[in-house]
């Protein structure tokens, strides 16, 4: 099997064949046989196992025919190596044992070391820089979405104290935000240097703020990650998580590649906010999946036809896939994906001449 570089290519808004396909959490629990996995380890533990989670990354490659592969891994991981102790607990997520709330919590965190903390995750990349025959994304949460972790001790829906400490103490706050920037940078360039062929930047839950917070509090720092990783080549992706429309027109200064969008902005109004600056990602609804294989394809065709109108487009999700989605209709819609897009691509180098 030949090297698969459609999704690069994608990014790079050069010519393709047909449109790439992934899905943000691809590899998880709607396969019965990840779900049989995670019956004798935790997420914790699977990622401290490197053949292990090398092979989860690989099983939606292999089962669904995705253009590229995400590093089964977590957010959270790279938090460890600066001294916070957590916990992933079922059906609730990251718990913070000590939350950060003064000057003095920030000044605690250790500088990040991937050699002594995290050398698991490399040993990952590696092997699957190895094996794999599509590229590999690798990714890390984004300041805002980490401090929110760190702050309110575990996952919010309204962020009370995290907008407590953006507002009532700045000085903290834009500490944490460099801290935090720090170890995203430093992380995402080891991975690239393990292998990775792309990095993606998750901010899950910074559409929870308004474009004026985003671009004084979080913009900055989103700006200075994409900046110190413009020396290196691999494509650069920043999905800026759910009710995040309204803050795509202040990333249009962005060293990224691409931006993610999720599914509540057409794509084309999406591209407009941005100036058509960046390849895009997504968008369909992952709870489209739920509907009958007919339905999933009238919508995924209608976001395609969308997408495919420029060059530059990778499907995808609005967000990540969910426990009760299908696997026999993942690999159904991913066929889809790519037979549909083929032709109209084929027909539309047909009419130009190319």
């Amino acid at each position: 099997m030949t090297y698969n570089d459609t999704f690069i290519k994608a990014c790079r808004r050069e010519q393709v064949d047909c449109l790439p396909v992934w899905y943000m959490r691809q590899a998880g629990r709607y396969d019965p046989d990840y779900r049989k996995i995670k019956e004798k380890y935790s997420l914790l533990e699977i990622c401290k196992q490197p053949e292990l989670a090398a092979e989860i990354t690989m099983m939606p490659v292999n089962k669904l025919g995705v253009d590229a592969a995400i590093l089964y891994s977590d957010i959270m991981n790279p938090v460890a190596s600066l001294g916070i102790d957590f916990d992933i607990v079922k059906n609730i997520g990251p718990v913070i044992h000590t939350p950060i709330r003064s000057e003095q919590d920030v000044q605690r965190l250790r500088p990040i070391d991937v050699d002594k903390d995290l050398s698991h995750i490399i040993q990952t990349i590696q092997i699957l820089h190895k094996q794999l025959k599509v590229p590999l994304i690798s990714f890390a949460g984004a300041p805002f979405t980490i401090a929110s972790y760190l702050i309110e001790g575990k996952p919010s829906k309204s962020y009370i104290l995290t907008k407590q400490m953006m507002y009532s103490e700045p000085k903290v706050w834009f500490a944490l935000m460099d801290k935090l920037g720090d170890m995203v940078i430093t992380y995402l360039k080891s991975h690239i240097a393990a292998g990775a062929k792309a990095v993606q930047l998750f901010d899950s839950w910074v559409g929870a703020l308004s474009p004026r917070d985003f671009e004084t509090y979080v913009l900055p720092t989103i700006t200075r990650i994409f900046e110190e990783l413009t020396e290196l080549k691999e494509p650069k992706i920043y999905f800026p998580g759910v009710s995040s429309g309204e803050l795509l027109p202040y990333l249009k200064g962005l060293q990224a590649d691409v931006i993610g969008l999720d599914w509540r902005i057409p794509i084309q109004e999406g591209r407009r906010r941005l100036g058509d600056r960046f390849a895009v990602q997504g968008n369909l609804d992952p709870y489209v999946l739920m509907a009958p294989q007919s339905v999933i394809e009238r919508q995924a065709k209608e976001v395609i036809d969308q997408g495919i109108q420029h060059s530059g487009y990778i499907f995808n999700l609005g967000h990540g896939l969910f426990p009760e989605a299908s696997l026999e209709k993942l690999k159904d819609l991913t066929a889809y994906i790519h037979e549909y897009s083929r032709s109209v691509l084929s027909e539309q180098s047909r009419k130009s001449g190319v």
